[in-house]
């Protein structure tokens, strides 16, 4: 059930592993390793990623690509390419799920593009049903599909076992959505779950439950409904507002912080949650 963005802990794949691994969670979104985007990776380079990985008991819960993070007016043939290497890299790393976004939009002209969104997430859903992957979209600030309603149309158009939904609570928060709304519009197609929270006025991502993301009632609705899938960290707490402050309901200074530690205050967080909610992991 837990995995995350281990990148955020160390850019050295081996300590990632080892910070992962010594902290209880056993799986990885893998996206940066070595300094290296995952994507830009061949397979045959990736085969010595999961060795390392299969040596350490571990696996890829999903392939952390930023396919569909282009502009709609950038060339897609060259995007394509790279998306067909993200798919072998997901059956090097045993996975079929695959971290994708709905191409950048004009701010305020999303509809106008709409059709251009359309075609190209129609090749892409096309190609991962001949190769058996599922692409995982998530939400985000400045794509087409950012808002939930843009989601759903998506979700409406291609849901099905080559396309599901990642919910990101922060990233909902940073564009004005109510989580909750967001959550009971798309929750038929979510399978995978970010873990992140921020607050409306500033944008600030915080740990989870300490944001207005509303992280615990959706949790709590996701465990009621019978989810079975991956709770991802992505921590993003590299400048998070020190803790002692924050206790006090006081502004305080930004702190720079290590990954290993924010990977553990992110994890504490959502085990916190976890705890309440009587949720085993």
């Amino acid at each position: 059930m837990l995995t995350g963005f281990t990148d955020e802990i160390h850019s050295s794949f081996e300590k990632q592993l080892e910070v992962a691994s010594a902290t209880g969670v056993n799986a990885i979104e893998i996206r940066g390793v070595d300094g290296r985007g995952i994507q830009t990776y061949s397979p045959k380079e990736a085969e010595k990623l999961q060795r390392m990985l299969r040596e350490k008991g571990m696996h890829v819960s999903s392939v952390g690509s930023p396919i569909g993070k282009i502009a709609i007016t950038d060339d897609f043939d060259a995007h394509f390419d790279l998306f067909r290497n993200v798919v072998e890299l997901g059956k090097v790393f045993e996975t079929k799920n695959i971290r994708m976004f709905s191409f950048y939009v004009p701010q305020g002209q999303a509809d106008e593009y709409e059709d251009a969104v359309m075609s190209r997430m129609e090749k892409l859903v096309s190609y991962a049903e001949k190769q058996h992957m599922t692409l995982l979209h998530e939400n985000e600030k400045g794509i087409f599909g950012d808002m939930a309603p843009r989601c759903y149309r998506l979700m409406r158009r291609f849901a099905g076992e080559s396309f599901r939904a990642v919910f990101d609570f922060a990233n909902f928060v940073q564009c004005g959505q109510d989580t909750m709304e967001a959550y009971e519009l798309l929750s038929p197609y979510v399978a995978y779950v970010h873990i992140k929270d921020a607050c409306f006025a500033d944008g600030r991502v915080t740990p989870a439950g300490w944001g207005e993301g509303q992280v615990k009632a959706i949790l709590r609705k996701l465990k009621d409904n019978g989810y079975n899938g991956y709770l991802s960290l992505e921590p993003h707490l590299a400048d998070f507002t020190g803790f002692s402050a924050l206790e006090r309901g006081k502004t305080g200074e930004k702190m720079k912080l290590d990954g290993e530690t924010t990977w553990r205050i992110a994890l504490d967080a959502l085990k916190s949650i976890l705890w309440d909610l009587n949720w085993q992991c």
